[in-house]
């Protein structure tokens, strides 16, 4: 597994159980060098390779977005090639923002792909890297991950929430609040039916339910840690930010039910533990 200090594969050490992981820093396996990440790959005799490793700093994408080309594009991609080449399954992590963010409708897997931001665009191309290397493979675009763990709105909004008794927060984009335990919980089932011969390839979609703006999601993280904040909405326009962020970020998740067997979790369940986490 590559992206061991990552929020997702902390969260699979924690889950594994009997599974045994091999999890690669980025002291382990450099990711700015593709080549020599694939070569781990090419002496690996794992069953499953996991990529959790990604440039995330969405905002930072847009003035270095050649590293986050590699991170995010070169080097998934001869990951993806090695495992192909070992005929090993590669999962691999992307994100809603490949879509542009238009309409109100869940996207599904096969819509049109129109990233608005640099993040998104070297995600949509690791995305094609590891889909154009031949092997088997899975995909899993998933939305505004929190965790203990890191760095994510749930622990931005507790520390604002302690500080201040009012704050303002966007309230039109939309999306699926996604626990990283419940993204690697997903994760491992796709890596266990693989390893018994019934994965299925494919691109899938996995966020949590029910969906609600970011004001709403801080009104429930305050709700549920006690803390006493006067939210008021405000809409994108009002709080600028270098990347330009999707407004619509709502995932249908049907296909990876109808796969994996695989629900869409409940956020409000996993925002609660890890609150008990972190308080």
């Amino acid at each position: 597994m590559f992206g061991a200090t990552g929020q997702v594969a902390r969260e699979i050490l924690r889950l594994a159980g009997d599974i045994e992981v091999q999890a690669l820093d980025r002291a382990t396996a450099d990711q700015m060098d593709p080549a020599a990440c694939a070569a781990i790959v090419a002496k690996t005799d794992a069953d499953v390779v996991i990529n959790t490793a990604a440039y995330t700093a969405v905002d930072q994408a847009e003035k270095d977005e050649a590293t986050a080309a590699i991170v995010n594009g070169a080097t998934p991609a001869a990951l993806a090639h090695a495992s192909a080449a070992q005929k090993i399954p590669f999962l691999h992590i992307s994100t809603d923002y490949v879509f542009d963010g238009s309409g109100d409708a869940p996207w599904v897997e096969d819509d049109k792909t129109a990233p608005v931001s640099a993040y998104g665009w070297t995600k949509l191309a690791g995305e094609g890297g590891v889909a154009a290397a031949g092997g088997p493979f899975a995909i899993l675009r998933t939305s505004w991950v929190f965790s203990a763990h890191g760095g994510n709105f749930v622990k931005t909004m507790l520390r604002l929430g302690a500080a201040r008794d009012a704050l303002s927060i966007v309230d039109d984009q939309v999306g699926g609040p996604t626990a990283a335990g419940d993204v690697a919980d997903a994760l491992l089932t796709m890596a266990k039916a693989f390893h018994t011969g019934v994965g299925v390839s494919g691109v899938y979609h996995f966020a949590g339910a029910p969906t609600v703006s970011w004001r709403q999601f801080a009104e429930t993280i305050f709700a549920e840690a006690g803390q006493t904040v006067d939210v008021t909405p405000i809409p994108t326009i009002e709080y600028p930010t270098p990347a330009k962020r999707p407004l619509n970020s709502r995932l249908n998740c049907a296909k990876i039910k109808a796969d994996y067997g695989i629900d869409q979790p409940d956020w409000r369940v996993s925002l609660k533990n890890v609150i008990g986490e972190l308080t």
